[in-house]
């Protein structure tokens, strides 16, 4: 991985974090609650979260556009990093989710298109980070 690629996927891991926090920690919180399954004790309260676990899943995130967009497909714009983030976004969401569906109780099955919905929007937005630093000169 160069250089670029490297920025690119920590630019778009904190757009990650940030924007699990505003969109699932504070706008949706009480939305996701409402649509959990019959499983309990799922949910960490926020003073038992688990941060470093958390901050490396959306690095892990960022870095997996960056790397896809830089290494394989060639994306150098915002334009083309929204596409592509939401279209990676959709995929991985749609097989998480809906596999995490058909064999948990943790969330009924209108959470998890939420959750899909959600996280489409987020790759997009770090899609469009990473594919605008991509293309930076």
């Amino acid at each position: 991985m160069n250089t670029k690629t490297i920025v690119a996927g920590i630019l778009a891991g904190v757009a990650y974090f940030f924007l699990g926090w505003i969109m699932y920690g504070m706008l949706l919180e009480s939305t996701f609650a409402s649509m959990q399954g019959t499983a309990s004790g799922v949910m960490r309260a926020e003073d038992d979260m688990v941060w470093w676990a958390l901050i490396l899943g959306s690095l892990g995130m960022g870095f997996t556009l960056a790397y896809v967009f830089g290494t394989w497909a060639g994306v150098s714009s915002a334009a083309g990093g929204i596409k592509a983030g939401a279209t990676l976004g959709f995929l991985i969401s749609l097989g998480w989710d809906m596999t995490f569906f058909a064999t948990s109780n943790i969330t009924q099955l209108n959470g998890a298109i939420l959750d899909i919905v959600v996280f489409t929007i987020n790759s997009a937005v770090a899609g469009a980070i990473a594919g605008w630093w991509l293309g930076r000169s």
